[in-house]
């Protein structure tokens, strides 16, 4: 069988102006896991990744680390879903929402955004700009469907936390509100391993960090 590693980008900045581009900590965690790879002689026969910023970025450092050369296949079905775009579209519902773009209480902005995020996913929320969550999830089974032809191969991707966790959610056969949990569950540079054939997908693993897996690297494991 063929196995897929689901990878999610490194700490990204979030709170600040640009939240697509990796934290000192993301390129660092990225590094770490490319040395993982090499230690443990886990090899790739193709790479898959998003055209955002922090999905290059983390495969870069994986990649010196590693010492590959792999040319990425880039999808742009990969990226994470706009969420400034979905809180915005919320905002207009909702008149008495503050502003989330540039979120100073933490909790308070993964509260709304799990509520816009179910608002979404349920097809209740719709913004003029942004895909729906049935196209996003169509696109990026699309995607699954072309890494998954290549049988017996071991494949890389490079991604965030929606894509990843719409795809083990149609691996999973789980409820679409149940994505948002996988979502904001996941730590920055784990890595969610399946295997497959032609015809079956199966989960290994979700959201493994063996990387960070050290009493000095306790303070590396996060979550946006």
């Amino acid at each position: 069988m063929g196995a897929i590693y689901l990878v999610r980008h490194g700490q990204a900045a979030f709170g600040t102006d640009d939240y697509d581009r990796l934290t000192p900590l993301g390129h660092q965690q990225a590094q770490w896991l490319g040395e993982y790879f090499a230690e443990h002689e886990v090899r790739f026969d193709a790479v898959y990744m998003g055209n955002l910023r922090r999905h290059r970025e983390t495969w870069q450092g994986i990649a010196q680390a590693a010492q590959w050369t792999h040319t990425p296949l880039v999808r742009p079905a990969l990226n994470e879903y706009q969420a400034e775009l979905l809180l915005a579209a919320h905002a207009t519902t909702q008149p008495t929402t503050q502003p989330t773009t540039q979120p100073r209480d933490r909790r308070a902005y993964f509260r709304l955004l799990r509520e816009v995020l179910g608002a979404w996913v349920a097809g209740q929320l719709h913004a003029p700009t942004h895909v729906s969550f049935a196209q996003f999830s169509a696109d990026i089974r699309a995607v699954l469907n072309e890494v998954q032809s290549a049988a017996d191969q071991q494949i890389l991707v490079v991604s965030s936390g929606g894509p990843i966790a719409t795809v083990l959610g149609a691996v999973l056969d789980l409820a679409p509100t149940k994505l948002i949990e996988l979502n904001l569950q996941a730590r920055n540079t784990s890595v969610s391993e399946l295997r497959f054939n032609t015809r079956n997908l199966h989960c290994v693993s979700f959201n493994t960090v063996p990387h960070l897996v050290h009493r000095a690297r306790t303070h590396a494991v996060t979550y946006s």
